[in-house]
């Protein structure tokens, strides 16, 4: 065999396998219906009572569950995983008079699982369950089941769980992003449950955060010679200054542009006061906006660095396009 018909071969397996598990997700569309909105509301009424959704799988479907447990926590449904088999030896104590209980398994008669029930059922707590058979014991015990059948799996032997679980985390992804609409959860919201990602850091970090204060804020008084400007701005190591008046109200900016410019023309920087050759008003910032506007700021203008001004456009910082990479936001 050559190489090509090998890579043929290969591409050809791997288009079967994405074309079964695509079915097995686009199966699931037709059957979302009572059952589904029934599940979505006991666990959003459940939240008004500080509950949470404890979700409980072994093997594969486990892993799955684990999953689920963590979009769910992350969207702002309080969650957490329950392996099926500790359960059995403890980690039922996890589990609140107030919890509901998701299931996955896709046979709906898992040994593990199944040793559960009299105890789930002792509990008289709210049981959701994922199965790929409608009429399994734990389908049957449940308060609602949701029906994950795929008609085969992408193991060409139709044994490892591939399109099955596939199935179960979609179902899984909209249950979380249901319960997320309906709660009118926001981005902001998001970026508090993972303030330490970049869509975290784009959301929460603001100006005041990461900007240069007091003497790292460099500025002068507009009568100052051009020479002390440039000490003060090579000093700060911002590539900006900010030149501001007698009442220290800003009045404009002296960049690395305008020196090259002043360079040019010639002009005695020892006697020639900063206030003949910055830029008036220059582009700024409020202190308490986010930090990703400045990125806008900045590349719209193809500048590098910022001047900071508060509620009462008063100068109190500076940033440039090192502090944001510091930061995160870029």
């Amino acid at each position: 065999m050559t190489n090509k018909s090998i890579a043929i071969d290969t591409i050809s397996v791997a288009r079967q396998v994405l074309e079964i598990e695509s079915n097995a997700i686009t199966s699931l569309i037709p059957k979302l219906g009572e059952d589904f909105l029934t599940a979505c509301q006991i666990c959003f009424e459940a939240q008004k009572e500080q509950a949470r959704i404890a979700v409980i799988g072994v093997g594969k479907s486990g892993h799955i569950g684990n999953k689920i447990a963590a979009t769910l926590a992350s969207t702002g449904s309080p969650s957490f995983f329950v392996h099926a088999a500790e359960a059995r030896h403890g980690d039922m104590g996890m589990i609140t008079a107030n919890d509901v209980i998701l299931v996955i398994s896709n046979s709906g008669e898992t040994e593990e699982i199944n040793a559960l029930l009299p105890l789930i059922k002792r509990l008289k707590l709210p049981l959701i369950t994922m199965t790929g058979n409608p009429n399994s014991t734990f389908a049957k015990a449940s308060t609602v089941n949701l029906d994950i059948r795929v008609e085969e799996e992408a193991c060409p032997l139709n044994l490892a769980p591939t399109a099955s679980t596939t199935a179960a985390l979609a179902m899984g992804d909209a249950l979380a992003i249901v319960l997320l609409t309906k709660r009118g959860f926001r981005a902001e919201d998001f970026a508090n449950f993972h303030p330490g990602g970049t869509l975290g850091k784009r959301l929460l970090v603001r100006i005041e955060d990461i900007m240069h204060v007091g003497d790292e804020l460099p500025k002068v008084n507009y009568k100052t010679p051009i020479s002390e400007g440039l000490l003060e701005m090579s000093q700060k190591s911002l590539g900006i200054t900010a030149v501001v008046g007698d009442d220290f109200r800003l009045l404009g900016v002296f960049t690395d542009g305008d020196l090259r410019r002043t360079l040019d023309r010639r002009i005695d920087i020892h006697e020639t006061s900063i206030s003949k050759v910055m830029t008036s008003g220059g582009k700024t910032i409020q202190q308490n906006q986010l930090a990703i506007e400045a990125v806008h700021i900045m590349e719209t203008n193809g500048i590098t660095a910022l001047l900071v001004l508060d509620s009462e456009k008063q100068l109190v910082g500076a940033l440039n396009i090192h502090d944001l990479f510091r930061a995160g936001i870029m």
